[in-house]
């Protein structure tokens, strides 16, 4: 007999525990309404039998956002084969067993721990098995059922972004797009209205509007004008629950901007402008500046300024300053107060980008009046031409006049002119001007061959404001004159061979003229009169400018005559005739039978050897060695000529016997030889100074020897002992001069104040003989000797 045995899912809906069951006779579409039924084979006595088991199961929905303090009650897990002894253990798995939702092991009751969300996870699928304890086998088969959280309202919808930025044309129509928001709800949209949006305004009115059901914000007034107000700030919100009370909301804010169209013209702030400019005003300077005001920004707010009339049109421009849309009056034309003192133009302004929707509104220009009233200023003279040309003769005469300049103050008061020539420009002076009347005329002889142009610079300047002045160049041509003769192209030097035949052709000339001659030049030769009967060659004149030398004679003879001197006369045809003589010099050569020159030196017959190239250059290389060596003999000489030792008045120390040296006494004798002034008979008539290195070797003067005088040693030290003590002596080593002679010198007193006391006529003469140092003391003394005489 077969048994059968259920195994039910029972699900409990009771307070305070929130669940809902499905019954089975009203089970939600999309799951089986049929009940699922697992056969297995068993019986009681653990043999195995075929037996049918079946799942009592449903799914069911368990509210989100329990906020209870207990667990959350969900189901109960029952098998027919629980008899209540506790053999059965109820196991549950799947999405959050043990951890979201526990089971009773005993009772097969299930629990959630957890507060859940839909928005999390909207769907937990489970798996439910009933086992023996004693035995750990499944009593029944494994079963899934699933738990569905059911979604309430707990989201708000929220813009996808927190802040919009959009932006329009000014002046559009109603209705005109701007931006769409949107907004999303977490909620669950399947179920009730909570993901239901409805958008509304709620600042920004009557601008703007915006569709409930899309979000999209129009433009509600017409005109809307940038110039009044150019931001708009809009709040819009959207609520879920179809808007209805009690929904959800949220908010976003939507920054609009009005952007410039060309609706508004150029407008002049005022109807005249007076502007003053100086007639000194240079070309394309600025004088003054005009602005159009025009409310609109960017490229529609860029002017073009124009002169349209007036009677400045053609002396003044007018252009617009790109950064800050003014328009600048420039000078175009030289202004001059005397001529014109006052101009009015009138200006236009207009807009460069005009939009055609808006041309109701009216013209974009407009136009004002400029006065331009133009001031007196001391003006420099101003000449007649901007450049003088003039020409002259160059045999003219010194001080003929060629031409003059003329120069005006251009001002009312008419002041004088004086003239002058910058120098810089004629650093010869050849030309001079009249400083009254302007007059140029030469100081100097012309030569066109020299110079054919003289570019020199006028000055005029005002006599009562010679600050006041201009300058004009002047071109000075200098014309010809035929006074220059003809003359050989270069110098010619030709020769004829000894054996040369009569009427030879040996040279051919040709003759230039440093004039110039409008029709060519025609040159004419001849010979001298003097060689024209004697010559041993003829001339002959080609006409065309040229002239051939000819042999006359059939042979030559070197040794009689090695060199020939040829007079040619050459003559122009220009007036006055100029004409001149020019020598051709003709060398006898010896040459072989074809004509080519072999020597032409008389002695190379005489003595036909002579040195070979390689010897005069091993000549010329033994002068050059010799040129060398002398030069390094004269540099090696002056390099041993040695430098003074005492070079400056501070050294002079150093070449002074230290005196705070005891016990140097005649053993010192680094400085001077001490023995000298013992005994005079010991100089040496050779001895030369040893500071320098003498360049003339002088014969001392001769005197008579001294005996040694006892005192000097005496005198010499007492002279010591006074300068080591003396307070007033310096602190470094100083030369003393010790004046005595001592009794009964040779010398005598070299003193020139004692001599002058002298009653003997003393002989200088020998001064004459000491070198040119000693010169300027020779002529002195000298010349005071033939005083005396006189």
């Amino acid at each position: 007999m077969r048994t059968y045995h259920c195994f039910w899912l029972l699900f409990w809906a009771g307070q305070p525990h929130q669940s809902f069951l499905t019954p089975l006779s009203k089970r939600t579409s999309g799951f089986p309404e049929k009940e699922k039924v697992l056969v297995l084979s068993g019986n009681s006595k653990q043999d195995l039998h075929r037996s049918k088991r079946s799942w009592m199961w449903n799914q069911f929905f368990l509210l989100e956002e329990y906020t209870g303090t207990d667990y959350q009650y969900v189901g109960k897990l029952h098998s027919d084969q629980d008899k209540g002894d506790g053999s059965l253990k109820y196991i549950l798995s799947g999405d959050g067993a043990g951890d979201l939702f526990i089971i009773n092991e005993n009772t097969g009751d299930i629990q959630a721990t957890k507060r859940l969300d839909r928005e999390e996870k909207p769907v937990y699928i489970l798996r439910a098995q009933a086992i023996n304890r004693r035995t750990g086998r499944p009593v029944e088969p494994e079963s899934e059922f699933i738990i569905k959280i059911h979604d309430i309202n707990d989201n708000e919808p929220m813009f996808t972004k927190d802040v919009y930025n959009a932006s329009i044309p000014e002046m559009s129509d109603v209705g005109t797009f701007v931006v769409q928001v949107t907004a999303t709800d977490a909620d669950d949209p399947t179920y009730g209205n909570s993901a239901k949006v409805v958008y509304s305004i709620l600042q920004g009115q009557p601008y703007f509007s915006v569709e409930s059901e899309t979000g999209i914000i129009k433009t509600a007034l017409l005109n809307m004008d940038r110039e009044n107000r150019e931001q708009y700030q809009v709040v819009i919100q959207a609520k879920d629950m179809g808007g209805q009370m009690g929904g959800l909301s949220g908010t976003t804010t939507v920054n609009i901007t009005l952007t410039d169209v060309n609706d508004n013209p150029p407008r002049f702030p005022q109807s005249t402008y007076q502007f003053r400019a100086p007639e000194s005003t240079p070309l394309d300077s600025p004088i003054g500046r005009i602005k159009a005001n025009d409310a609109d920004v960017d490229e529609n707010a860029e002017i073009e300024y124009s002169i349209t009339e007036g009677d400045g049109y053609d002396m003044f421009g007018i252009s617009t300053d790109k950064d800050t849309q003014e328009g600048i009056i420039t000078v175009k034309k030289a202004l001059d107060f005397e001529n014109k003192n006052l101009y009015i133009l009138k200006v236009e302004a207009t807009n460069t980008h005009v939009d055609p929707r808006f041309l109701y509104l009216g013209p974009f220009k407009d136009s004002a009046t400029v006065r331009i009233q133009v001031e007196d200023v001391d003006e420099p003279p101003v000449f007649s031409r901007p450049a003088y040309i003039m020409e002259v003769k160059e045999d003219v005469p010194i001080n003929s006049v060629i031409g003059a300049v003329t120069a005006q103050d251009p001002d009312a008061a008419k002041n004088p002119v004086k003239y002058s020539v910058d120098r810089h420009t004629d650093m010869d002076r050849v030309f001079n001007i009249n400083s009254g009347n302007g007059s140029i005329f030469t100081s100097k002889p012309l030569d066109r061959e020299t110079l054919l142009w003289h570019n020199i610079t006028v000055i005029a300047a005002e006599i009562n404001n010679p600050k006041q002045s201009s300058r004009v160049p002047v071109f000075i041509k200098v014309l010809d004159v035929n006074d220059n003769a003809p003359e050989f192209a270069m110098f010619y030097e030709t020769f004829v061979c000894e054996n040369a035949k009569a009427e030879q052709l040996i040279q051919t000339l040709s003759a230039v003229d440093k004039d110039d001659s409008y029709n060519g030049h025609q040159f004419s030769f001849s010979l001298a009169p003097e060689a024209a009967s004697s010559s041993n060659f003829t001339l002959q004149d080609n006409r065309d400018n040229t002239a051939g030398i000819f042999t006359r004679k059939t042979r030559y003879n070197r040794h009689e005559m090695s060199t020939y001197f040829l007079p040619v006369v050459i003559s122009d045809n220009d007036y006055p005739i100029q004409s001149s003589t020019e020598t051709v010099t003709i060398r006898v050569c010896a040459c072989d039978h074809r004509g080519k020159m072999l020597s032409c030196n008389a002695e190379a017959l005489i003595h036909p050897t002579g040195l070979s190239t390689g010897a005069l250059i091993a000549i010329l290389l033994c002068i050059i060695i010799l040129l060398v060596t002398v030069v390094l003999f004269a540099a090696l000489r002056r390099q041993r000529k040695k430098e003074p030792l005492i070079i400056s008045k501070e050294d002079i120390r150093d070449n002074i016997v230290s005196y705070n040296d005891e016990g140097g006494g005649e053993e010192d004798t680094q400085a001077f030889d001490i023995g000298t002034l013992r005994n005079p008979e010991a100089i040496d008539d050779n001895k030369l100074r040893r500071d320098i290195v003498p360049e003339t070797l002088f014969m001392p003067r001769r005197t008579a020897t001294a005996r040694d005088n006892t005192d000097v040693r005496d005198f010499i030290n007492q002279r010591l002992k006074e300068n080591d003590t003396d307070p007033t002596a310096p602190p470094y080593d100083s030369l003393a001069t010790y004046a005595y002679e001592g009794n009964g010198s040779v010398a005598e007193s070299l003193s020139s104040l004692e001599s002058v006391t002298t009653d003997g006529d003393q002989d200088y003469d020998y001064l004459s003989d000491w070198g040119p140092r000693f010169k300027k003391l020779a002529d002195m003394y000298g010349s005071m000797d033939s005083d005396k005489d006189s």
